[in-house]
């Protein structure tokens, strides 16, 4: 990272230049001595009145652009090297048929889970712009929606596209995690057996019961590679006003369904790798879990800093010069003829 400045190592010469009015001011104004002579005008030799304003002005630039010179003007760049790295982190985010339970409310609209969870989510990665980000969508089967990249407002707009119905229903959680933790397998980052600067975020409202891996399974190979799981619960507990919808897409009502969302089950997840449950049964909650996330798994980045100047004295000086010269060359008087000279001599 770098931050350039302009700025003068001599200030103190800029006052110079609130100067220069003042005294053409007051040379204006300046009276000048006269002396009677006799017979003044057979001493009279021919002399040059220059008539352009020109060699002036000249002049008058060329001072500034010195004075200028003599302030020192600089570009000074702040460089600052970083050498830490960010983390690594997949979000495994359920989208089975229950994140359609409409739990939950914005701006007193009542919305079902996955509408409240994504502007959390697409925060929490505009948030951790030093760290690349993975997502895998699981339902009855899991799948890789976007390699861990940098690219977060690429990530932000696939979040955006989820919704309900991509995937046969169903809730692979084992299958979901176990996916997530192959992708960060395949970050290179290993040192040993161990991964190191990962973790997961699962967000589910459910119990397993669909997949090829349990979640059992999957923990214990997270354990095994030293990759915290950050298990967050969605949901109300009990029953929670499910929508109903025709042969067409359109809502036509609710009925009563049961949340069976594991808590337990993914606390144990989380214990096991050192990682945390968060319970997010609203807004207020899924926000508070995504913030504790952030704040537990941040890198503070150590940078080392210098700073490089460069001296701009020679960008004004040269013209500066130049234009003074210009200046005294063209206030120089004309050559006279020499029939002219010898008259101005007689």
């Amino acid at each position: 990272m770098s931050v350039t400045a302009y700025t003068f190592a001599d200030p103190w010469w800029l006052a110079a230049l609130l100067a220069l009015p003042l005294l053409v001011w007051i040379r204006g104004r300046r009276g000048a001595p006269v002396l009677v002579v006799p017979f003044a005008g057979a001493w009279h030799r021919p002399t040059f009145i220059p008539t352009s304003r020109w060699p002036a002005a000249f002049a008058l630039t060329g001072l500034v652009l010195l004075i200028v010179a003599l302030a020192r003007p600089q570009i000074v760049e702040d460089k600052r090297e970083v050498k830490q790295q960010g983390y690594d982190l997949m979000l495994a985010i359920d989208l089975s048929g229950s994140m359609l339970a409409e739990d939950y409310e914005r701006g007193g609209d009542r919305i079902n889970r996955l509408q409240a969870i994504k502007p959390v989510i697409q925060a929490f990665i505009t948030q951790r712009t030093s760290d690349r980000i993975g997502l895998v969508v699981f339902s009855g089967r899991a799948y890789t929606l976007a390699p861990l990249t940098f690219d977060h407002d690429w990530l932000a707009r696939q979040i955006e596209r989820l919704k309900i119905g991509l995937i046969e229903d169903g809730t692979a959680i084992g299958d979901g995690l176990g996916i997530a933790l192959t992708r960060l397998e395949q970050a290179g980052r290993e040192e040993g057996n161990r991964r190191k600067g990962a973790f997961v975020v699962l967000l589910t409202d459910g119990a397993n019961n669909r997949g090829l891996l349990t979640p059992e399974q999957a923990t214990e190979i997270a354990k095994s590679r030293g990759v915290p799981i950050y298990a967050v619960g969605a949901g109300r507990d009990g029953l929670v006003p499910m929508p109903v919808f025709d042969d067409n897409g359109n809502k036509i009502g609710y009925r009563r369904a049961i949340s069976d969302l594991d808590e337990g089950q993914l606390r144990a997840m989380a214990d096991a790798t050192g990682g945390k449950f968060f319970r997010a049964a609203d807004s207020d909650t899924i926000e508070k879990a995504f913030a504790a996330i952030d704040h537990a798994q941040k890198i503070e980045f150590q940078a080392k800093s210098y700073l490089i100047t460069t001296e701009l004295f020679a960008w004004f000086a040269a013209p500066g010069t130049a234009l003074l010269f210009l200046g005294a060359l063209v206030a120089l008087p004309p050559q006279l003829p020499a029939r002219r000279r010898k008259e101005a001599a007689a």
